[in-house]
């Protein structure tokens, strides 16, 4: 009986408690984790910046796959968060149980494909962009180690998923900072080959990502398994069902390509970059390391709001589902306009992290200037990009992802580049978050009106 109150409170607060202390409660955890995460792949990054420039070209050059085991991994795990979500607010946990059971599943299937294109696909990548052995052969090493040993990662994100999905923010924060530590701790010790390990450099990096994947990992499994949750999964007499995985897939596959969208927008601008020189690749890698510091905490309260969302929307109570949205959009503008500030004010210390000198720090602090103009623009595509997934229509997401990063920025980027040069490649930033903005707003208020409304 308290196993079962304890399941009702943990459910019935995201209908019932002041939505901006929940949006704190359920986010601050999530928020606390991506930063860890992100300091992670920045700390990776500084570490490998110390073996070389061309080390941190070679990362770089290899960054498009691994976000693409991170988008499927991802995508699929926000599906199953939001199925998970509007199950238990529809108070069918019997379903709930059964797409977390999914998830797992759908993960390892995953792995399955990122284990092929590690073994054949990565040297045929790092050749297409560069016949330069000193950049190729660290780039193969690093993308092979990674991409083989995601299966960790992605059993890891969907267990944590389906504990969001029940609410609980606390014990996905806890499961991810103890991979990121492990990681943080094992990179010197493997890169630079300290405590009698021997120094591997760029795959000491990638093993110490995998190593800790696999504690992030262990730790979730333990959680799920050990703490009091409404949802379980249990692979006794499992079949897969093709109505849960595509419910899965509904909101996910949409998420998946709109992830994974940001690794075909950096194999492009890597493509358009590499012409100016194979610094302008290790800058843009500089970019997207630092960036995540700002885009993290706003992702990590995307993971918070979510499930209220979701909820609410299962529970057909528009007056909550409204109010979280608009405070969650305040909560991320300001999110947003902090970075641009920093990014303005502070490009050569960020620079400077990386070991960046000369022409290196030259056209760093160029593009962190530029490009940071577009972050208080994220929050009014990003935020309803999560009522969208919340609410089963991640096409919508899709839609606005597919105008920025793939239909205006990479023509635009190609574009301003043959008359700017390499300005022209930041400045399309700008343009395609402001386009993208436009649309999310237009189908904004078409979800409202014809479906929320009519709560």
């Amino acid at each position: 009986m308290a196993d079962n109150n304890s399941r009702s409170e943990r459910q019935n607060r995201m209908g019932t408690a002041p939505i901006l202390p929940l949006i704190i409660k359920m986010s601050l955890p999530s928020v606390f984790s991506m930063l860890i995460l992100a300091l992670y792949n920045i700390v990776d990054s500084i570490y490998v910046s110390r073996i070389g420039e061309s080390a941190l070209s070679a990362v770089s050059l290899i960054f498009p796959l691994q976000q693409l085991s991170i988008a499927v991994s991802v995508g699929t795990a926000v599906g199953l968060a939001s199925l998970i979500s509007r199950r238990l607010g529809e108070q069918n946990v019997e379903a709930a149980d059964k797409a977390a059971t999914h998830g797992v599943f759908l993960a390892f299937c995953s792995w399955l494909v990122f284990v092929v294109v590690g073994i054949f696909g990565v040297p045929a990548f790092a050749n297409a962009f560069s016949d330069n052995p000193a950049l190729i052969s660290p780039a193969v090493t690093y993308g092979r180690i990674v991409l083989i040993g995601c299966f960790f990662a992605m059993c890891a994100t969907s267990t944590e998923r389906i504990m969001q999905g029940c609410g609980d923010m606390i014990s996905p924060m806890i499961c991810s900072l103890s991979g990121c530590i492990t990681n943080i701790i094992l990179d010197p010790i493997m890169i630079f080959g300290y405590l009698g390990c021997p120094a591997l450099g760029v795959a000491g990096a990638a093993y110490a990502t995998v190593i800790g994947q696999v504690v992030g990992m262990c730790m979730a499994f333990w959680m799920l398994r050990h703490k009091n949750f409404p949802v379980q999964f249990e692979f006794k007499g499992f079949r897969p069902d093709m109505k849960t995985i595509r419910d899965i897939y509904a909101v996910g596959l949409p998420s998946i390509v709109m992830q994974s969208i940001n690794s075909v927008t950096t194999i492009c601008l890597n493509a358009i970059l590499i012409r100016f020189s194979e610094t302008a690749v290790a800058v843009l890698g500089v970019y997207f390391k630092l960036q995540s510091f700002v885009f993290m905490p706003v992702f990590g309260m995307n993971q918070g709001v979510m499930p209220i969302m979701g909820y609410n929307f299962g529970a057909r109570n528009k007056e909550r589902l409204m109010e979280t949205f608009k405070k969650a959009m305040f909560l991320a503008f300001c999110i947003m306009l902090t970075g641009c500030l920093l990014f303005q004010l502070l490009p050569s210390f960020f620079m400077g992290l990386f070991n960046a000198q000369g022409e290196m720090m030259r056209l760093g602090t160029r593009a962190l200037r530029i490009v940071s103009l577009s972050f208080p623009f994220v929050a009014f595509s990003m935020i309803p990009g999560t009522l969208f997934q919340a609410t089963a229509h991640g096409i919508n997401s899709l839609i606005v992802t597919l105008l920025r990063q793939i239909v205006v920025l990479i023509p635009v980027a190609f574009i301003l580049s043959r008359i700017f040069g390499l300005d022209g490649i930041w400045y399309a930033y700008p343009v395609a978050e402001i386009m993208s903005v436009t649309a999310a707003q237009i189908m904004l208020r078409k979800l409202i009106k014809t479906e929320i409304e009519t709560l």
